[in-house]
């Protein structure tokens, strides 16, 4: 005689919790949902080195030189002055798509090779720490914006 086994089964609120986390997860995965990823990162960096998010953007670019490294630039001004950075990303499109010419940034990288903030270079392990601590506030951000929207 085979013995059965019983796996437990979710309880509904547990569902609806982890339903509720996923979904808004999705919804408020980007505080600007038309702003590209690159573009997003970069400006953390610039708010992370500058060690202030009272930065005014007054300028955001992107240039698209083909088979060459896309750069953002940004320009913005704040209570401690103006500044502009750039940051480069490499190309890396195994081969030309549909969806390059529709969103032409989907074709780098979607971390930058270089950044340069008010002309000072973040290079090797600077940079790599950088990025690390970007990444680290925007999933903060992430978990405080569902926590929010869970609370709701």
């Amino acid at each position: 005689m085979q013995q059965q086994t019983t796996k437990p089964v979710a309880s509904r609120p547990a569902t609806l919790l982890m339903s509720m986390l996923i979904g808004s997860s999705i919804l408020l995965g980007c505080a600007n949902p038309g702003e590209d990823v690159r573009v997003r990162l970069c400006k953390d960096l610039v708010v992370g080195q500058l060690g202030t998010s009272q930065l005014t953007w007054t300028q955001v670019s992107t240039r698209t030189p083909g088979y060459s490294d896309a750069t953002v630039n940004l320009r913005w001004s704040a209570a401690a002055g103006d500044g502009s950075a750039s940051c480069a990303y490499r190309y890396n499109a195994v081969e030309d798509t549909a969806q390059q010419l529709a969103d032409p940034l989907s074709a780098y990288a979607t971390s930058p090779s270089q950044v340069v903030i008010n002309g000072a270079a973040l290079s090797g392990q600077a940079l790599a720490t950088a990025i690390a601590q970007a990444m680290q506030r925007q999933g903060r951000e992430l978990i405080d914006a569902a926590s929010k929207a869970i609370g709701q």
